[in-house]
């Protein structure tokens, strides 16, 4: 992969990036800035090889990626890459920047079900009415936990969980057996779910897990289990989930849902047994200093010709 050029969203990341690279290694490549607000003087389209994208609110700078004629790679400042899955079809590779959010998405998981299951959302509201109101709420301990997502971050959620004492089941897309012992394969999920009190979601966004949980997957939990997303609001069914919700069988955690950002009319504000906080799970303070350490891997990986980390492979 020959590269020349490789363009930021916005000068603070691309001086944070140099700051962390010695001279030469960067001197083979260009690193430029490329935004209506901050675009690098004499910078024409047909310079830019590689574009990194913005964090937040990347879909302008995708819209205008078909725009740059020699553009042969995206890499992204998120684990997830589903904004850009379609464009390896195009000859235009994607590399993500896989680990930046892992703690603070396993912490946010770990918080979410904790929070649900002990009441401390529900005690945060009697707060603000000053209603003293003691309960026996669940405890995360005994619990039967399945954790859908065997890759970095589930794995984070699973070595996070261990100390509780919970009934640990993990899921992939196949069955295996790695160093932390046995994944199950989606195609368990059936005989599985009957006897799960927490589903942690931390699967990517694939044509395969696309709405994964669905009425089906819902109607086979028990009564009052737990669903927590920390993945990506359309691996669920909204409506589905919303209609079990709304009858009180089930609890729902979750930090992204479909759609995003959720109206304000929408009625999973409205639901019971419903925790929502706004896809934080990854944005803490953590996430800086480690994205510009990827980011500067990558740049010197393209300066000296190899291949940059993180290339994700269509499914």
């Amino acid at each position: 992969m020959s590269i020349k050029t490789i363009a930021f969203p916005d000068s603070e990341l691309r001086n944070r990036v140099i700051a962390r690279i010695p001279a030469h290694q960067r001197a083979n490549v260009d690193l430029v800035v490329y935004s209506d607000a901050e675009k690098s003087a004499k910078l024409s389209k047909d310079d830019i090889d590689v574009v990194v994208l913005p964090y937040m609110d990347s879909g302008a700078t995708i819209g205008m990626l078909d725009e740059l004629p020699n553009l042969s790679l995206v890499i992204t400042q998120t684990t997830g890459f589903d904004p850009v899955a379609h464009l390896p079809e195009k000859g235009i590779a994607v590399a993500t920047s896989s680990g930046v959010h892992t703690g603070g998405t396993a912490e946010l998981a770990i918080a979410l079900m904790l929070t649900s299951l002990r009441g401390i959302d529900d005690a945060v509201r009697n707060q603000v009415s000053r209603t003293w109101d003691h309960r026996r709420n669940r405890s995360l301990q005994d619990r039967r936990v399945m954790v859908i997502g065997a890759g970095e971050i589930g794995n984070a959620i699973a070595d996070r969980l261990a100390p509780f004492e919970i009934d640990l089941t993990r899921v992939g897309t196949k069955a295996r057996d790695d160093e932390r012992g046995h994944v199950n394969s989606v195609d368990e999920l059936p005989t599985l779910l009957p006897h799960t009190e927490v589903v942690v979601l931390i699967t990517p966004l694939t044509d395969s897990t696309h709405h994964l949980v669905d009425k089906e997957f819902l109607a086979q939990l028990p009564d009052n289990a737990l669903i927590v997303n920390v993945a990506r609001g359309k691996v669920v069914d909204t409506d589905a989930l919303v209609a079990e919700l709304s009858a009180g069988r089930l609890h729902a955690a979750l930090d992204v849902m479909d759609p995003e950002p959720l109206p304000e009319n929408h009625p999973l504000w409205g639901t019971p047994n419903t925790l929502i906080t706004p896809h934080v799970g990854g944005d803490t303070s953590a996430f800086e200093p480690r994205v510009v350490q990827i980011l500067a891997e990558q740049v010197r990986r393209l300066n000296d010709g190899e291949a940059p980390l993180n290339l994700i492979k269509p499914e």
